[in-house]
């Protein structure tokens, strides 16, 4: 192998990593537009599927915590331009940033399975969001919504968990 082969390495391994987060984020802002289109009919706000976090957990798992947070960001700041507004993206920023971080450390102790940092994405998603409204609301009453947000984002974090190791396991290998 020549020499300036083996120096282009590492720039195709990023360039890589690059076009494959781009299709990540297209991924996850198509599923959250398809979660636009089909609410979870429930008369406590912000209940969701959340979709999209199946492309994040897999990004978790096979880029590491830098590409999946670039992922999740691009999602989210691009769906509230096109979706939900300022205040919808805000919330979602709040969710999306505390959930990333928990199931990414908690992806490192390799004490959870891929369903176990789901659910704590999913519940942090929903805490996060709650604490926002709290914060921007200021009214603490909201918190009577948290064990019914505690409940839908262990059912909706193990579902997705669940795609997410099927999934996983079948893909091909990103990089060489």
């Amino acid at each position: 192998m020549s020499s300036q082969a083996k120096t282009s390495r590492p720039h195709d391994r990023r360039t890589r990593l690059v076009a494959i987060s781009a299709m990540f984020a297209a991924l996850a802002l198509i599923f959250s537009y398809i979660e636009v289109l089909v609410p979870i009919p429930v008369p406590v706000p912000g209940i969701k599927l959340g979709l999209a976090n199946l492309v994040i957990i897999i990004a978790i798992y096979r880029m590491g915590f830098r590409y999946s947070f670039t992922i999740n960001m691009v999602r989210i700041v691009a769906a509230g331009l096109l979706f939900s507004g300022v205040f919808g993206m805000i919330y979602s920023l709040a969710g999306g940033i505390l959930s990333i971080i928990v199931m990414y450390l908690l992806y490192r102790t390799d004490k959870f399975s891929m369903i176990g940092v789901s659910m704590a994405g999913g519940v942090c998603h929903n805490l996060g969001q709650l604490i926002t409204a709290v914060v921007l609301l200021q009214n603490t009453g909201i918190l009577s919504y948290f064990p019914v947000l505690l409940f839908s984002g262990l059912i909706s974090g193990i579902l997705i968990g669940i795609l997410a190791y099927i999934i996983e396991k079948r893909l091909p290998a990103f990089t060489d």
